[in-house]
């Protein structure tokens, strides 16, 4: 976590939140209506990856009667890291000033969202943490939570930052956030996307947040996760790590690719 110390921030501006779907036909209206009943004033970003169950075709009825909704249909299951750049690029476009992560299962809750904002006037990046004071998961097996809190808690060994949830997916950036994160040079998916950003994010100089919520599994649909994210995850953290030490020892800056925040 990068201090403030005396800066301020300026005003946020419209939000978005971006919710990436893969079959969540059962997921996304009430998903939808719950962001919509929390945050009214904000806008929802289906952004679907061609879901074989209709779940693009759902999104497209919610929007026409709700012009607070949008959907970016895909060509094709691409992963969840494609679906958020290309939400991210979208929303960018559009002059939105507030870009927003949101599974579409319901482990996020709407209902926390107006914290993480609130949390983000002060901030350039607000992350919701499970695992800070405060912070919980519900329903999950002893096997998810290890590989959850161990994934985060190798991330910040490796990478020599202090946050505790690095793989958390629940997040509220700065326009200017994300245009100082090289997104360009980003083709992490999963668990490894998350923990891509964030680290982007710390080095180049922003001053990331991390606010406790509660974490539910879902209830309805299949999960993405998957043991070739986890792999993933576990050999870019690892080259990130080795390469930002060996750089270090030749006495060079070890920036993750993307260019520092003047």
């Amino acid at each position: 976590m990068s201090d403030a110390g005396e800066r301020t921030f300026g005003p946020l501006g419209r939000a978005l939140v971006i919710i990436p779907t893969y079959n969540e036909a059962e997921n996304i209206g009430p998903i939808i209506a719950r962001v919509r009943e929390a945050v009214p004033e904000a806008h929802v970003l289906v952004a679907d990856d061609n879901s074989p169950d209709g779940t693009g075709k759902i999104a497209d009825e919610i929007a026409i009667g709700d012009d607070h909704v949008k959907v970016l249909h895909r060509k094709g299951k691409e992963g969840l890291g494609a679906a958020y750049l290309a939400g991210f690029r979208w929303g960018i476009e559009r002059d939105y000033g507030v870009l927003v992560e949101m599974d579409a299962d319901g482990s996020h809750q709407p209902e926390e969202l107006p914290r993480l904002l609130t949390a983000l006037k002060g901030a350039d990046l607000v992350i919701g943490s499970r695992w800070v004071p405060g912070g919980r998961v519900v329903n999950w097996p002893k096997s998810r939570q290890f590989i959850s809190r161990g994934g985060s808690t190798y991330s910040r060994l490796m990478l020599g930052v202090r946050l505790r949830d690095l793989t958390a997916g629940y997040r509220a950036f700065r326009r200017e956030t994300l245009l100082g994160l090289g997104l360009d040079q980003v083709d992490s998916q999963g668990y490894c996307f998350q923990v891509d950003l964030a680290w982007r994010a710390v080095k180049a100089g922003f001053h990331v947040v991390e606010v406790p919520v509660t974490f539910i599994e879902r209830e309805l649909g299949d999960s993405k996760m998957s043991r070739e994210i986890v792999v993933e995850a576990l050999w870019r953290v690892t080259s990130w790590g080795v390469n930002a030490r060996v750089s270090r020892l030749l006495g060079a800056a070890s920036p993750p690719d993307g260019p520092r925040r003047g």
